[in-house]
């Protein structure tokens, strides 16, 4: 009996999968690592070979298991839009470059002077950006022509892994509207930007919708239906039930997505959009390009490799505000809500009577101060946020969630064992094969979680660091431009 789905994420730390059943149970899990490659200043790359391998050595496991032959449809998730290049036959041409990669700021400036950016958003729902795909394809023309000339598709991470699985190329529907190609009310290519950006049309695949099935898996477990699937993010937001306007997702996992749901088109340009995966609905979209990213960074160079645990204990004992530190999290730059390539991290405040623990309490801060920069931009779009959810793998932090609520100052939900997006894109494939009849199921699968409470006089000193924080990068945004200019170079 065909009664389970599966669903596997291609993430930046590892590719992960689950399968589920029709009672909300998750039956099985399998991960494998992979590796995110930084070989200069705002390089951001991973091997997509290493998904596939990942992806294989995980459906060889499965074959091994009592659910082989009870897999009803498989949904894949991954990371947007992330490029990868391939040849006719599949074969990828080079690593990917990353959704936050920042390598392309001359290429942005570039079309910055050519295209009306208002004009522009109007048709795409995009800013000219760091993440979207015509700047770095201006690169990849300026720097690797010949990758180009092989080039028959360009795709995403997922889009990658079920080209493999059904040998049809295709993108989903958020690669398309976030990869700033996409005309995001007609549903169709924007000519004028495959122009500018000297994008060759035929470069572009069919774009499916998110339940959508594409074909078979013709190896390992063959016959079996291959959807579309989901932008990681928005699979991840309908896994934690986020369906309703003012429903609130905050992500803390390597970046960090604020993903807030609305009934309607609402554009802005400080924020990201897609479509949600259920149908007439969309997300409004905050990503801030580091954040878990940035404790690994502090732990793996300056602290000899302590665990998360004890990193947390010496954050405890520092205090709200860290000692009077504030940090701006722009590691790799950042893109929502300032959209700025060459911004760079800080650390304001520093003395000699400031510790370990005390600059890692800071670190957790600045995420959670880039989560309340986010809200602040949503309220003002005229939408109260109703209902806030936390997850991800820095969530497992109890004092990372404590110092997000009173950052924010807002009691919010916490969903234990979460495991994540692919989760959502199981359940999005038992939509499409039947499993699943109506999308408020998704709700069977919310059965562990833990309600967050704020403190209010903590809130009021957060609010005070706060002001600062918002007040450090303008006027610092002076001096990132001058670095720019001496580095790049290098």
């Amino acid at each position: 009996m065909k009664n389970l789905v599966l669903g596997i994420d291609i993430g930046t730390t590892g590719v992960k999968a689950i399968i589920v059943g029709r009672d909300g149970s998750i039956v099985w899990e399998s991960f494998r690592a992979c590796e995110l490659f930084s070989k200069k200043v705002g390089f951001s790359e991973e091997d997509p070979n290493i998904w596939w391998e990942s992806t294989c050595s995980i459906l060889r496991e499965l074959c091994t298991t009592e659910y082989k032959d009870r897999i009803s449809a498989i949904g894949l998730t991954g990371m947007v839009p992330t490029l990868i290049l391939v040849d006719e036959k599949g074969n990828l041409l080079r690593n990917s470059i990353q959704q936050n990669d920042a390598r392309a700021v001359e290429e942005i400036k570039h079309i910055k002077r050519i295209i009306d950016e208002d004009e522009y958003f109007s048709f795409t729902g995009n800013t000219i950006n760091q993440q979207i795909i015509p700047p770095k394809y201006l690169w990849l023309k300026k720097h690797e022509p010949e990758n180009l000339k092989k080039t028959r598709y360009i795709m995403g991470s997922y889009d990658f892994i079920s080209f493999k699985l059904t040998g049809i190329p295709h993108v989903e529907l958020n690669w398309a509207l976030e990869s700033g190609l996409w005309m995001v009310r007609e549903k169709r290519w924007y000519k004028k930007i495959l122009n500018i950006a000297e994008i060759p049309e035929y470069l572009l695949p069919s774009v499916y919708e998110p339940v959508k099935i594409v074909g078979e898996t013709s190896k390992i477990l063959p016959g079996i239906p291959v959807i579309a699937g989901s932008a990681d993010h928005i699979a991840s937001a309908l896994g934690m039930g986020i369906k309703e306007e003012g429903d609130l997702l905050l992500k803390i996992g390597g970046a960090g997505d604020i993903l807030f749901a609305v009934n309607s088109l609402k554009m802005d340009k400080r924020l990201f959009l897609d479509y949600h995966d259920i149908p007439e609905k969309f997300i409004l979209n905050g990503c801030m390009a580091s954040s878990g990213s940035i404790v690994k960074w502090f732990r793996n160079n300056f602290t000899n490799n302590l665990d998360f645990s004890r990193l947390d204990k010496l954050a405890e004992k520092s205090r709200v505000g860290a000692k009077g530190l504030v940090m701006l999290p722009y590691f790799l730059g950042e893109k929502t809500p300032i959209f700025d390539p060459v911004a760079r991290g800080v650390i304001l405040g520093l003395g000699l009577h400031h510790k370990m623990g005390d600059i890692f309490r800071a670190i957790l801060e600045s995420v959670a101060f880039g989560f309340r920069h986010h809200i602040d931009v949503i309220e003002s779009l005229g939408f109260p946020v109703k209902r806030v959810l936390i997850s991800n793998g820095g969530a497992r932090s109890s004092l990372w969630r404590e110092i997000v609520i009173n950052v924010i100052g807002m009691d919010a939900t916490y969903i234990k064992n979460y495991p994540g997006s692919s989760l959502g894109v199981a359940f999005l494939a038992g939509m499409a094969c039947g499993l699943f009849k109506d999308w408020a199921e998704i709700g069977l699968f919310l059965k562990d979680f833990q309600l967050l409470k704020y403190d209010i006089e903590k809130y009021k000193v957060y609010s005070k660091y706060y002001e600062i924080y918002k007040e450090l990068y303008p006027a610092l945004k002076p001096f990132y431009e001058k670095i720019y200019e001496i580095e790049k170079g290098d």
